[in-house]
């Protein structure tokens, strides 16, 4: 209940220097790409050297583009299309240039990593709005059958104020603020020493099962609790992550993702689609884009993954079957699809990977999530109703089956363009009601929902062209919108983060590294997702026999001493966790690190 005080997600706490310096392994990756020494280099001899990338979403991309940058050879091999789950469409039979965003579609302030490329890339942005922010104008709480109408945070009752101080109560209980503070004045081994407690003490501890044992809420009657997973803090409900790991959500806080959204104009999918574009600033490669190296298009959605027989016994190099039977050796692999399709949709040799990190790949538990767009006229949620004085219809949390409606105006700002109305934004459990339904189904059953919150407003009147919805679960190339772990997930996390740094990989499963925000300890998140493409790219540099710079030590060099937390090391003998095979006598990694 974030916005309902005013303070931030911390009541009194509120740390605009935050970043999303993700408290498991806090290695500050944009400090590392600001650096004017680069991200380090690879021997003359491994110039050129071919390395393929399977996903040209945003971590694909990024990926592909440092990797060119240091003179490699980035194949890219794409399933559908670039951008990944920053898809931006156009409404059929609509206004040019008015879009849905069916994947990410708000930006935390906090993650430095992204827009360190969506800066790069030129791309504009502005607040989004998000309930009880001034860019949403105004915000209803429609619950229990009842609505409260409030265009700041005052204007909620008492009851809601409530919830938000037990909410900021219970992180205080566990040191959440010194936590943030931590982060904020970017202390590594105070974020360390402060963190890592929490996880052996929470691993195994919903979110629910967190809220209700803290003390502030179990002094509360029920309804605190129930209005809190209803319609949330920050940006809305969060009942159906209630079985998730309160680890997830605590990382969330810290790192003021649920904070300060910003939006893409013009469609988040810019920043991939930019990025694919543009010309290489430096290296081998100057003013070549990954678009020129591809001749305009990425390879086909990759079908198989196998290691050739080498010579005298070795194992040789990974090969790359695409959905055409063409097959293709490479001196690395980076894999930034969702790792269940590794499993389900990549015929992968099964040597590729150890026993430890295929248990955590299948074990990962994915999130369900769907939205239902349509397009309006014009933004006609300003119009004040001449007997109140309020907005016809606002930013809107409830309990009914909607969840959660987002109103967008028109880019350009007025009263009589096009806009867009996100109708109904659900997660996991309030995702599955919409799926087996059409899309004019769900359209039908939103406008009937929201006639109950409005019944003076004749939302169908505004639509114009068709809407448009996306249920990620059922699209096979993803089969859910982002990971979320579950209670005693840590360790599957663990293994998945840091397989860019192991060094104790057998032959067999050398040069295939791991990245995408659901490798991330950030699922979800855009900044998650090219923090590990950075890792990767560390990993492929090592494996090459390459290095970063000594002037600007990357996360191979820092993994020694901020490495995510072994649940196991009290105990080595009963650890069956790969990644505790880090090589403590070295901060770096050889040619044989992956």
């Amino acid at each position: 209940m974030t916005a309902a005080t005013g303070e931030g997600v911390l009541g009194t706490l509120a740390h605009p220097e935050v970043t999303m310096l993700t408290p498991d392994f806090p290695f500050q990756y944009d400090r590392w790409l600001a650096h004017p020494a680069g991200l380090g280099s690879v021997p003359a001899s491994a110039r050129g050297a071919r390395v393929a990338v399977v996903g040209a979403g945003i971590s694909g991309l990024v990926t592909a583009y440092e990797l060119a940058r240091l003179g490699l050879r980035p194949v890219i091999y794409e399933a559908d299309q670039i951008g990944g789950r920053l898809r931006s469409v156009p409404f059929p039979g609509g206004v040019p240039g008015v879009l849905a965003e069916l994947g990410g579609m708000r930006f935390p302030s906090s993650g430095r990593a992204f827009f360190h490329y969506a800066d790069l890339l030129g791309v504009t942005t502005q607040p989004f709005p998000n309930p009880l922010t001034p860019s949403a104008g105004s915000t209803v709480i429609d619950l229990g059958g009842t609505s409260h109408y409030a265009e700041t945070p005052a204007d909620l009752p008492p009851f809601f104020t409530e919830v938000a101080r037990a909410w900021a109560a219970a992180l205080a209980e566990i040191g959440v603020p010194d936590l943030q503070a931590a982060i904020a004045a970017r202390d590594l081994p105070r974020v360390k020493a402060l963190w890592d407690p929490i996880v052996r003490a929470r691993d195994e501890q919903s979110f629910y099962g967190f809220v209700a044992a803290s003390a502030s809420f179990r002094a509360l009657p029920y309804a605190h609790r129930e209005a809190f997973g209803q319609v949330g803090f920050g940006t809305g409900g969060w009942d159906t992550d209630f079985p998730h790991s309160i680890l997830e959500i605590l990382r969330v806080i810290t790192t003021n993702a649920d904070e300060d959204h910003r939006r893409i104009l013009g469609g988040a999918q810019q920043v991939p689609l930019r990025l694919w574009a543009a010309a290489l600033p430096d290296g081998p490669l100057a003013g070549r884009s990954l678009s020129d190296l591809h001749g305009g298009a990425p390879r086909p959605g990759v079908t198989a993954l196998h290691r050739a027989p080498g010579t005298d016994g070795a194992h040789g190099p990974v090969v790359v079957t695409d959905r055409w039977g063409q097959s293709h050796a490479y001196d690395a692999v980076v894999v930034t699809c969702q790792s269940w399709m590794l499993s389900a949709r990549i015929a992968t040799e099964e040597s590729l990977f150890d026993h430890a990190t295929w248990m955590a790949m299948d074990r990962s538990h994915y999130s369900q999530s769907s939205k239902t767009f349509v397009m309006v006229d014009r933004p006609f949620w300003r119009d004040r109703d001449p007997a109140t004085g309020r907005r016809v219809m606002s930013c809107t949390l409830t309990d009914r089956m909607t969840r959660a409606t987002y109103l967008l105006d028109g880019e350009g700002g007025g009263d009589d363009e096009p806009a867009v109305i996100c109708l109904s934004y659900t997660w996991n459990d309030d995702a599955l009601k919409w799926l087996a339904l059409s899309t004019d189904e769900r359209v039908r059953l939103m406008l009937r929902s929201l006639a109950e919150v409005y019944p003076d407003v004749d939302i169908a009147s505004h639509i114009i062209g068709e809407p448009v919805t996306v249920s990620w679960e059922s699209d096979p190339n993803f089969m859910g919108a982002f990971r979320g772990a579950l209670p005693g997930h840590y360790r599957y996390q663990r293994r998945l983060f840091s397989h860019f740094a192991r060094t104790g990989a057998s032959p067999a499963q050398q040069g295939l590294f791991l990245a995408g925000d659901d490798i991330s300890f950030t699922p979800g998140w855009a900044d998650g997702a090219v923090t590990t493409a950075l890792n990767a790219v560390a990993g492929v540099v090592a494996h090459l026999g390459g290095a970063a710079h000594p002037d600007n030590p990357g996360p191979s060099q820092a993994f020694e001493d901020l490495a995510p937390l072994d649940l196991d090391a009290t105990d080595p003998s009963t650890s069956t966790d790969p990644s505790t095979s880090i090589d403590p006598s070295t901060s770096t990694l050889g040619p044989a690190g992956g």
